[in-house]
């Protein structure tokens, strides 16, 4: 293939992928992985959807987990690689690891809209106001509150 043939299904794999049509974009992602091609020159979102996709469609979950946390490895910048990992992390039931990649990623773009849908539906809670103090010590309490009621006000 190609190399423009190649960067054309990379393209619509991705956009296949962003639009929901898994099965269209897995077609064109597994296509490029199945020959080997572009070797390190594939971007880190070719590694974060085809890893949610196998992970989501074809229930290939550890692999998944490889190939998301690969992506942040070769584009640590791209925030579609957290929200791919934290993703992937809910089914492997990490949630745990989905936090940290949802925290890892905001760290990048805190605005990001899907990563905060994702902290808004899992729950996330903000760190203590005293980090370390434990949550459950009086004064971290007291000083939450306050916050609280600052934040609403």
């Amino acid at each position: 293939m190609a190399a423009s043939m190649m960067t054309g299904a990379l393209k619509l794999g991705i956009e296949c992928c962003r639009r929901g049509d898994w099965n269209e974009g897995l077609h064109h992602l597994g296509r490029i992985a199945e020959r080997g091609e572009g070797g390190s020159d594939l971007p880190g979102l070719f590694y974060s959807y085809l890893g949610y996709g196998i992970a989501l469609r074809e229930q290939r979950v550890r692999e998944g987990l490889t190939l998301c946390h690969h992506s942040i490895k070769v584009e640590f910048y791209q925030v579609e690689n957290y929200v791919n990992l934290a993703r992937t992390c809910l089914l492997a039931k990490d949630p745990k690891g989905a936090v940290r990649a949802i925290r890892a990623g905001m760290k990048v773009d805190p605005n990001h809209p899907e990563l905060l849908v994702l902290y808004r539906d899992l729950g996330i809670r903000g760190l203590p106001v005293l980090p370390f103090l434990d949550r459950s010590n009086f004064l971290n309490q007291i000083l939450g509150r306050i916050r609280h009621a600052l934040r609403k006000g």
